[in-house]
Protein backbone atom coordinates (compact mmCIF):
# COMPACT_ATOMS: atom_id res chain seq x y z
CA UNK A 1 0.00 0.00 0.00
CA UNK A 2 1.23 3.52 -0.80
CA UNK A 3 0.96 6.00 2.10
CA UNK A 4 -0.83 9.26 1.40
CA UNK A 5 1.02 12.57 1.22
CA UNK A 6 0.11 15.17 3.83
CA UNK A 7 -0.05 18.50 2.02
CA UNK A 8 -1.03 21.74 3.80
CA UNK A 9 -3.29 23.22 4.91
CA UNK A 10 -3.43 20.32 7.30
CA UNK A 11 -5.88 19.33 10.04
CA UNK A 12 -4.57 16.38 12.07
CA UNK A 13 -7.07 14.75 14.43
CA UNK A 14 -5.58 12.81 17.33
CA UNK A 15 -8.10 10.17 18.39
CA UNK A 16 -6.20 9.57 21.65
CA UNK A 17 -8.01 6.77 23.53
CA UNK A 18 -11.40 8.38 24.10
CA UNK A 19 -14.28 5.88 24.36
CA UNK A 20 -15.70 7.28 21.10
CA UNK A 21 -12.51 6.42 19.21
CA UNK A 22 -11.95 2.79 20.16
CA UNK A 23 -12.81 -0.42 18.31
CA UNK A 24 -15.74 -0.26 15.92
CA UNK A 25 -16.53 3.25 17.08
CA UNK A 26 -13.25 4.40 15.54
CA UNK A 27 -14.48 3.34 12.11
CA UNK A 28 -17.86 5.02 12.64
CA UNK A 29 -16.11 8.25 13.65
CA UNK A 30 -13.83 8.04 10.65
CA UNK A 31 -16.78 7.70 8.28
CA UNK A 32 -18.27 10.92 9.69
CA UNK A 33 -14.98 12.72 9.19
CA UNK A 34 -14.66 11.43 5.64
CA UNK A 35 -18.02 12.95 4.84
CA UNK A 36 -16.99 16.36 6.14
CA UNK A 37 -13.54 16.27 4.54
CA UNK A 38 -14.98 15.51 1.10
CA UNK A 39 -16.31 19.07 0.87
CA UNK A 40 -12.85 20.57 1.42
CA UNK A 41 -10.60 18.93 -1.20
CA UNK A 42 -7.87 21.57 -0.93
CA UNK A 43 -7.18 20.73 2.72
CA UNK A 44 -5.72 17.51 4.10
CA UNK A 45 -7.45 15.80 7.01
CA UNK A 46 -5.37 13.14 8.73
CA UNK A 47 -6.34 10.92 11.67
CA UNK A 48 -4.28 9.40 14.48
CA UNK A 49 -6.08 6.36 15.93
CA UNK A 50 -4.72 4.27 18.77
CA UNK A 51 -2.35 1.47 17.79
CA UNK A 52 -5.04 -1.21 18.02
CA UNK A 53 -7.04 0.48 15.25
CA UNK A 54 -4.18 1.47 12.93
CA UNK A 55 -4.28 -1.43 10.52
CA UNK A 56 -8.06 -1.58 10.30
CA UNK A 57 -8.47 2.11 9.56
CA UNK A 58 -5.53 2.37 7.17
CA UNK A 59 -7.17 -0.29 5.03
CA UNK A 60 -10.66 1.21 5.10
CA UNK A 61 -10.31 4.97 4.69
CA UNK A 62 -8.90 7.35 2.13
CA UNK A 63 -7.93 9.75 4.92
CA UNK A 64 -4.22 9.61 5.75
CA UNK A 65 -3.69 7.61 8.93
CA UNK A 66 -0.88 8.35 11.38
CA UNK A 67 0.34 6.40 14.38
CA UNK A 68 0.23 8.17 17.74
CA UNK A 69 3.89 7.27 18.26
CA UNK A 70 6.46 4.90 16.80
CA UNK A 71 9.97 3.55 17.27
CA UNK A 72 12.98 3.80 15.01
CA UNK A 73 14.35 0.44 16.16
CA UNK A 74 15.17 -2.32 13.70
CA UNK A 75 12.92 -5.39 13.66
CA UNK A 76 13.83 -7.94 16.31
CA UNK A 77 13.45 -8.21 20.05
CA UNK A 78 11.28 -5.38 21.37
CA UNK A 79 7.89 -6.23 22.88
CA UNK A 80 5.21 -3.58 22.59
CA UNK A 81 6.98 -1.40 20.05
CA UNK A 82 5.34 -0.11 16.88
CA UNK A 83 7.99 -0.07 14.18
CA UNK A 84 8.17 2.06 11.06
CA UNK A 85 8.37 -1.10 8.95
CA UNK A 86 4.89 -2.10 10.14
CA UNK A 87 3.48 1.35 9.41
CA UNK A 88 4.91 1.30 5.91
CA UNK A 89 3.54 -2.15 5.18
CA UNK A 90 0.04 -1.21 6.36
CA UNK A 91 -0.10 1.97 4.29
CA UNK A 92 0.03 4.20 7.37
CA UNK A 93 1.16 7.67 6.32
CA UNK A 94 3.47 8.37 9.24
CA UNK A 95 3.52 9.06 12.95
CA UNK A 96 3.28 11.63 15.68
CA UNK A 97 6.39 11.69 17.85
CA UNK A 98 6.78 13.18 21.35
CA UNK A 99 3.18 14.20 22.04
CA UNK A 100 2.88 15.78 25.49
CA UNK A 101 1.02 12.67 26.66
CA UNK A 102 3.61 10.32 25.13
CA UNK A 103 6.94 12.08 25.49
CA UNK A 104 10.14 10.41 24.38
CA UNK A 105 13.84 11.11 24.66
CA UNK A 106 15.63 13.12 22.01
CA UNK A 107 17.47 9.95 21.03
CA UNK A 108 14.17 8.11 20.53
CA UNK A 109 12.77 11.02 18.51
CA UNK A 110 15.89 11.20 16.35
CA UNK A 111 15.81 7.48 15.52
CA UNK A 112 12.09 7.53 14.76
CA UNK A 113 12.28 10.61 12.54
CA UNK A 114 15.26 9.23 10.65
CA UNK A 115 13.47 5.93 10.03
CA UNK A 116 10.24 7.65 8.99
CA UNK A 117 12.11 10.01 6.66
CA UNK A 118 14.03 7.13 5.08
CA UNK A 119 10.75 5.31 4.46
CA UNK A 120 9.15 8.39 2.88
CA UNK A 121 6.60 8.66 5.69
CA UNK A 122 5.43 11.80 7.48
CA UNK A 123 6.91 12.64 10.87
CA UNK A 124 5.13 15.16 13.10
CA UNK A 125 7.25 16.00 16.13
CA UNK A 126 5.39 17.72 18.96
CA UNK A 127 7.06 20.47 20.97
CA UNK A 128 6.05 22.47 24.03
CA UNK A 129 7.67 25.82 23.30
CA UNK A 130 10.11 27.67 21.07
CA UNK A 131 13.22 26.24 22.77
CA UNK A 132 12.06 22.67 22.20
CA UNK A 133 11.01 23.57 18.66
CA UNK A 134 14.47 24.94 17.90
CA UNK A 135 16.17 21.80 19.23
CA UNK A 136 13.85 19.28 17.58
CA UNK A 137 13.92 21.14 14.25
CA UNK A 138 17.49 19.87 13.97
CA UNK A 139 16.04 16.38 13.40
CA UNK A 140 14.39 17.63 10.17
CA UNK A 141 10.95 16.11 10.67
CA UNK A 142 8.25 16.69 8.08
CA UNK A 143 6.34 18.90 10.51
CA UNK A 144 6.84 20.32 13.99
CA UNK A 145 3.68 20.84 16.05
CA UNK A 146 3.93 23.31 18.91
CA UNK A 147 1.43 22.55 21.70
CA UNK A 148 1.80 24.21 25.12
CA UNK A 149 0.86 21.34 27.49
CA UNK A 150 -1.14 23.56 29.83
CA UNK A 151 -3.60 24.40 27.03
CA UNK A 152 -4.13 20.85 25.70
CA UNK A 153 -7.74 19.74 26.15
CA UNK A 154 -8.81 23.21 27.23
CA UNK A 155 -11.38 25.60 25.85
CA UNK A 156 -8.99 28.39 24.86
CA UNK A 157 -6.90 28.00 21.71
CA UNK A 158 -3.18 28.61 21.77
CA UNK A 159 -3.78 31.08 18.94
CA UNK A 160 -5.58 33.42 21.32
CA UNK A 161 -4.10 32.42 24.70
CA UNK A 162 -0.46 32.69 23.58
CA UNK A 163 -0.01 33.54 19.90
CA UNK A 164 3.54 34.64 20.62
CA UNK A 165 4.65 31.10 21.39
CA UNK A 166 3.47 30.09 17.92
CA UNK A 167 5.24 32.88 16.06
CA UNK A 168 8.41 32.41 18.12
CA UNK A 169 8.33 28.68 17.46
CA UNK A 170 7.97 29.23 13.72
CA UNK A 171 10.91 31.62 13.80
CA UNK A 172 12.98 29.22 15.92
CA UNK A 173 12.32 26.31 13.58
CA UNK A 174 13.25 28.37 10.52
CA UNK A 175 16.42 29.62 12.16
CA UNK A 176 17.51 25.99 12.14
CA UNK A 177 15.90 24.99 8.85
CA UNK A 178 14.48 27.68 6.53
CA UNK A 179 12.16 25.06 5.03
CA UNK A 180 10.74 23.92 8.39
CA UNK A 181 6.99 23.34 8.40
CA UNK A 182 5.13 24.10 11.62
CA UNK A 183 1.67 23.22 12.92
CA UNK A 184 0.10 24.32 16.19
CA UNK A 185 -2.36 22.83 18.62
CA UNK A 186 -3.84 22.92 22.13
CA UNK A 187 -7.38 24.16 22.61
CA UNK A 188 -8.06 24.48 18.87
CA UNK A 189 -11.77 23.92 18.31
CA UNK A 190 -13.16 26.33 15.71
CA UNK A 191 -12.58 27.58 12.20
CA UNK A 192 -11.61 30.93 13.70
CA UNK A 193 -8.84 29.15 15.60
CA UNK A 194 -7.60 27.50 12.40
CA UNK A 195 -7.67 30.76 10.47
CA UNK A 196 -5.69 32.39 13.27
CA UNK A 197 -3.14 29.55 13.17
CA UNK A 198 -2.62 30.07 9.44
CA UNK A 199 -2.26 33.81 9.99
CA UNK A 200 0.53 33.02 12.45
CA UNK A 201 2.42 31.38 9.57
CA UNK A 202 1.73 27.77 10.49
CA UNK A 203 0.53 25.26 7.92
CA UNK A 204 -2.30 23.75 9.94
CA UNK A 205 -3.37 22.41 13.29
CA UNK A 206 -3.29 19.36 15.53
CA UNK A 207 -6.59 18.80 17.35
CA UNK A 208 -8.20 16.11 19.48
CA UNK A 209 -11.16 16.61 21.81
CA UNK A 210 -12.68 19.38 19.71
CA UNK A 211 -13.53 16.76 17.09
CA UNK A 212 -13.19 13.34 18.72
CA UNK A 213 -15.44 14.25 21.67
CA UNK A 214 -17.83 16.52 19.76
CA UNK A 215 -21.53 15.69 19.73
CA UNK A 216 -21.40 16.00 15.94
CA UNK A 217 -17.80 15.27 14.87
CA UNK A 218 -18.52 15.87 11.19
CA UNK A 219 -19.90 19.34 11.86
CA UNK A 220 -17.00 20.10 14.19
CA UNK A 221 -14.51 19.15 11.49
CA UNK A 222 -16.38 21.17 8.86
CA UNK A 223 -16.16 24.22 11.12
CA UNK A 224 -12.39 23.73 11.46
CA UNK A 225 -11.98 23.28 7.72
CA UNK A 226 -13.89 26.49 7.06
CA UNK A 227 -10.90 28.20 8.67
CA UNK A 228 -8.60 26.88 5.94
CA UNK A 229 -10.61 28.79 3.34
CA UNK A 230 -9.77 32.20 4.81
CA UNK A 231 -8.25 34.48 2.18
CA UNK A 232 -4.81 35.38 3.53
CA UNK A 233 -3.51 37.18 0.44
Amino acid sequence: MTPQTLEPPLVVINYKVYPSTLGQQALALTRKLEGAAASYPEATVAICPSHAELGILAGQTELPVLAQTSWGDDPGSGTGKVLVESLEDLGVAGSLINHAECQVSREHAAKAVEKLNDAGLTSIVCTADEEATRELAKLEPTYLAVEPPELIGGDVSVTSADPGIVTRSVAAARDVNPKAQVLCGAGVKTGKDVAAALELDTLGVLVASGVAKAQDPGAALADLLDGTLTDRS
